[in-house]
């Protein structure tokens, strides 16, 4: 085949060390494998006056050797598999549980036709072809990088004394690639292939590839240090890491692109964490502090909308948890946030703080009850914020629970709880001004 040479340097060049205008959008620094601007993918040879990165000059080119994945004749099983989820007259997965754009990309490339694509390439650097004949060549990323998922699982099941293979060939075991949509092809077709090559290997049960998180209206580049470098993130914003993990889940771009902007960031946690969840919690140890020294309330009688609230309880851990199993974690994490807010409508409907001069049996049940809640909110925060869920623990004195038990009336009546600590706190504007113009600084 022929690829670019860089005559200057007197080597070929990688994708990335090719930059020229997109044939798609027009911009004039795309990469040979992608236009970072329009996102779409791209061949060097399809670069308008292509420029090497290396030395500045135009490259030439030449003709090269390369070993080929034939992938055109896995095509008719592929198809079977990924389209209706049979293998071997094995249904593997069920296809209707696919994201649609993951289904969408693979079909294109199917429906396109496979083709043979090079597993090989001319760098100084990279992992060595170890065959005769391969001098200088290494392999492809897209090739060596799944392998080692495999590599990386044989060195811990030696280290841990467990059998690898029980993790690779055993048809009870369930294999998921967790990536981005520009590695989608990479793990449902040119991986399968080559774990179907080389026999009793199982395929990928679900691929829940997500699309692109862009940064106040732009794509994130490293390379252009248009990004959030957590580093600098657990700096500026000390102990607040549970904020960004909430934040990410809320706005996760599961199945098209989504945006992160530092206002959203302060809005999510001062309205949703803060006034919400946060102000939620420290009504109520706050209340049982107050008026029982910190000792839960008995439940007396149950009223309806007390019912309401219990059978909530019941539910909800059902409900997160198969969103979870779906990988659904922004509905996810919203019904956690709905119940939250739930337990916040309840207070604020009930108003134990005035009912207390009148009906303290009344107030006892009402408190009772809206500590529960916080208990189950304990344990279904902890997936998405478990710094947030030990604080919570520790503050209701909780042990260590199981995910079903946040579906019980869990804290007993006259246990201690601890004295209210603060579980989010307010970001002022001055605080995100100062991410915003760090970012634009970089323009």
């Amino acid at each position: 085949s022929s690829q670019f040479y860089d005559e200057k340097e007197s080597q070929f060049l990688a994708d990335r060390y090719i930059t020229g205008e997109c044939p798609k959008c027009g911009y004039s620094n795309a990469y040979g494998d992608q236009c970072e601007n329009c996102g779409s993918d791209l061949n060097p040879e399809e670069l308008i006056n292509p420029v090497s990165t290396l030395s500045g000059e135009k490259p030439i080119l030449k003709d090269t050797t390369h070993w080929y994945l034939p992938m055109q004749k896995h095509e008719k099983w592929l198809k079977k598999w990924i389209e209706k989820g049979v293998f071997s007259e094995k249904q593997l997965h069920n296809p209707n549980k696919w994201k649609k754009h993951v289904l969408g990309q693979c079909k294109s490339w199917i429906d396109m036709g496979l083709k043979e694509r090079a597993m090989t390439r001319d760098l100084d650097w990279g992992v060595k072809v170890p065959i005769h004949g391969a001098e200088n060549k290494v392999l492809y990323v897209w090739l060596d990088a799944p392998i080692g998922y495999i590599s990386a699982t044989k060195k811990w099941a030696k280290k841990n004394r467990k059998n690898w293979e029980d993790y690779w060939k055993n048809e009870e075991t369930n294999l998921v690639h967790f990536i981005g949509k520009d590695n989608i092809v990479f793990h449902c077709i040119m991986f399968p292939i080559i774990l179907n090559a080389h026999t009793g290997y199982i395929l990928p049960k679900n691929v829940p590839a997500n699309a692109f998180l862009n940064l106040e209206g732009r794509k994130l580049s490293t390379s252009k240090n248009w990004a959030i470098w957590l580093h600098e993130y657990l700096k500026d914003f000390e102990n607040k890491q549970d904020v960004l993990r909430y934040v990410l889940c809320s706005i996760g771009p599961e199945n098209k692109d989504s945006d992160f902007t530092w206002n959203d960031f302060q809005a999510r946690n001062n309205n949703e964490l803060v006034a919400i969840f946060g102000n939620f919690i420290n009504r109520v140890v706050v209340l049982i502090h107050k008026y029982w020294g910190g000792k839960v309330p008995s439940c007396d009688e149950i009223k309806s909308i007390d019912k309401k609230i219990i059978k909530s309880i019941k539910n909800v851990p059902e409900i997160i948890g198969n969103k979870i199993s779906e990988f659904k974690y922004r509905e996810a994490v919203s019904e956690l946030m709905n119940l939250a807010r739930l337990g916040n409508k309840y207070l604020a409907e009930q108003e134990p703080w005035k009912l207390i001069k009148k009906d303290e049996k009344r107030v006892q049940t009402i408190m009772n009850i809206s500590v529960q809640v916080g208990s189950a909110l304990a344990i279904l925060c902890e997936p998405f914020m478990p710094f947030t869920a030990k604080k919570l623990r520790t503050m209701l004195n909780l042990d260590e629970l199981k995910w079903e038990d946040a579906g019980k009336m869990m804290i007993k009546d006259g246990n201690i709880i601890n004295k209210p600590i603060h579980l989010f706190e307010k970001i002022e504007n001055e605080k995100i001004n100062e991410q915003i113009d760090k970012l634009n600084k970089r323009l």
